[in-house]
This record gives structure tokens, C-alpha cells and sequence, in this order.
């Protein structure tokens, strides 16, 4: 590494990385969070419809079809909101997110062992770990969609309870 010279004497100044402050890391600690009112579910809401907003034609109106359908079955204490930049549902933990991507939407179920009970109904669709890939304009069945939320419900309700 070299050092520029300041004057004719040969003195080195310090890199500049060396004389910027260090910024104090943060508390890696959870801080307590206040029970939800119905205003903040509002926001996150908003942010929702901000993302659905910003996505274009097909795929918003596939991921509106795939939100309503999610909220028909979902309990009424399920909040939405964006999580991992994407969003997600949520019941007694992270229950299920959709996303718009350049060349197709996806599911994420957040739970693998979801997918492997609908593998057969799956076979259309292109699938990871947890994440079911599908075209903009052909949303996942109705039916599928509301068994998948189905199951992921009951599972977060039976984490929780034991």
C-alpha cells in the first residue's frame, strides 16, 4: 500500500479509511415490540398495495388474485406486511409471501415440508425448497393456494402450542 506525500520532506499522511471514526455496532438484541393496533396494520397494508403498485401487468393482477385468495382463508389475526423485501403473511410467525419476478411470480411457502404433502398437484409448477415459480399470467389454483395456506396455518398453531 502506498501513502501520498504531503510535502517536499517526505512525510506520509495516514490513509483516509484509517482516520475515519468507526461506527458504533449496533445491539444485535430484540427489542420489545408493542402489540399491533390496526393502525399499523394499516401501514402494512399500504406498503403492500405500494409493492403491488409498482409491479406491472400480468403478474399484479395474478398476485391481487393470489393475496384475496389468501386472505379468504387465512385467521382473522393474520397480518401482512413486507418481509425479505417481499409480502408476507403473518400468523403466529411467518406463514406465506408472493412476489413479481422479471420472468415469473413466486409462492413462498417458508416451509419445505408443506410442499412435499401437494407434490403431486406441484408437478405443473416449478419448485425449490420452499418456493413454488409459476408464469405471470396463469395463477396457482384456488383450491391448491387454500390448501397450502391451510397447512402452513396449521403448522404455525401447532409450533406455538407446543
Amino acid at each position: 500500500m502506498s501513502f501520498k506525500t504531503s510535502d517536499s520532506l517526505g512525510s506520509k499522511q495516514m490513509p483516509l479509511w484509517y482516520l475515519t471514526p468507526m461506527k458504533k455496532p449496533q445491539s444485535r438484541r430484540r427489542k420489545s415490540v408493542p402489540a399491533k393496533s390496526s393502525a399499523s396494520q394499516t401501514t402494512a397494508s399500504n406498503e403492500v398495495d405500494n409493492y403491488l403498485a409498482s409491479v406491472p401487468e400480468p403478474a399484479r393482477t395474478t398476485l391481487n388474485s393470489i393475496r384475496a385468495t389468501i386472505r379468504s382463508v387465512v385467521p382473522p389475526e393474520t397480518t401482512e406486511g413486507i418481509s425479505y423485501m417481499v409480502p408476507m403473511f403473518k400468523y403466529k410467525g411467518l406463514l406465506i409471501g408472493f412476489a413479481a419476478l422479471q420472468t415469473h411470480c413466486s409462492l413462498f411457502v417458508t416451509d419445505p415440508s408443506v410442499m412435499q404433502l401437494f407434490t403431486d398437484e406441484l408437478k405443473a409448477c416449478d419448485i425449490s425448497k420452499g418456493t413454488i415459480r409459476f408464469p405471470a399470467d396463469r395463477p396457482l389454483p384456488a383450491s391448491l393456494l387454500k390448501k397450502i395456506v391451510k397447512a402452513r396455518v396449521a403448522q404455525n398453531e401447532a409450533r406455538k402450542k407446543s
